[in-house]
C-alpha cells in the first residue's frame, strides 16, 4: 500500500493535532486548578503502566531475531527486573541488564 505525499502529511498533521488536543485538555483547560487527590494518585501509576508496554514487545518479539523469542533477552530482562526490585535503583538495574545482555550476546554469537 502506498500513500501520496499529501496523504502522509495529512496523517502527520492529524496526529499532531490529536496529540496537541490531548495535552491541551490537561495543561490548558485544567492546568491552573488543583486536581483531586484520587486523580493525582492514579497519575503516579502512568509510567509503571507505560514502560512495560513499551519494553515487553522488544523482549518477547525482538526485531533483531526476526520476531523469535531470544533466551538471552529474556534473562537480561529478568535480571533487570530482579536488580531493580532488590536494590530499588533504576540505573543499577539498567546497567545489570545491559551487562547480562552484552555478555550473553557475546557468548552466543556465531564464530
Amino acid at each position: 500500500m502506498t500513500y501520496s505525499d499529501a496523504s502522509i502529511w495529512g496523517i502527520i498533521a492529524a496526529l499532531a493535532l490529536g496529540t496537541y488536543l490531548i495535552r491541551f485538555s490537561f495543561l490548558g483547560l485544567i492546568g491552573d486548578r488543583p486536581l483531586p487527590p484520587v486523580i493525582l494518585r492514579l497519575l503516579r501509576y502512568t509510567p509503571v503502566a507505560v514502560l512495560p508496554g513499551m519494553v515487553a514487545p522488544l523482549v518477547l518479539w525482538p526485531a533483531a531475531t526476526g520476531g523469535q523469542t531470544d533466551p538471552v533477552r529474556l534473562i537480561a530482562a529478568l535480571v533487570t527486573f530482579g536488580v531493580g526490585y532488590w536494590r530499588k535503583n533504576v540505573l543499577l538495574a539498567m546497567l545489570a541488564g545491559a551487562l547480562v545482555l552484552t555478555v550473553g550476546l557475546a557468548l552466543t554469537a556465531p564464530r
